[in-house]
């Protein structure tokens, strides 16, 4: 799957570059039994339809002459979103002192989610404060860690 991943990010760089956008991540994922390769893209200003169609019809060719997959996908380009997901140590550098929600494979405290403000990361482990306490969770603990939306 990562051979996958990483030449769809090889192939995608470029061209999401070229739309002045930046290349947020790459997946390659199954669903419903149906497979998904994602190309999520960022830009200051705010992804728009018209650049995810750009990258979209582009990197589409792209994917058509390398074909790095033989069985049928389906092939979307999408903003990282207001929500977007934590993956790379990259991302949270980038939002370190965001508010962000965490959620566990199993429940801590009687909860599977919590909210703070990212302190710290590394080798995969997330520090948050929470009000006046500071926690850090080890990765093998972590579902994943999405910036945190609040209205």
């Amino acid at each position: 799957m990562s051979k996958i991943t990483d030449l769809t990010a090889q192939l995608a760089r470029p061209v999401v570059e070229a739309n002045g956008c930046s290349l947020w991540d790459v997946e390659y994922v199954k669903e419903a039994g149906s497979w998904y390769l994602r190309v999520y893209i960022d830009k200051e200003t705010g992804v728009s339809i018209d650049d995810c169609e750009a990258v979209s019809r582009v990197l589409s060719d792209l994917l058509d002459e390398a074909d790095p997959i033989q069985d049928p996908y389906t092939f979307e380009v999408s903003s990282a979103g207001a929500d977007r997901a934590l993956k790379k140590p990259e991302h949270f550098q980038a939002y370190l002192g965001a508010q962000v929600d965490v959620k566990f494979y199993q429940a801590k405290n009687g909860q599977k989610t919590c909210t703070g403000i990212l302190a710290g990361y590394e080798d995969g482990a997330v520090t948050l404060t929470m009000g006046e306490d500071t926690v850090t969770f080890p990765k093998q603990e972590i579902a994943f860690v999405r910036l945190h939306v609040g209205f």
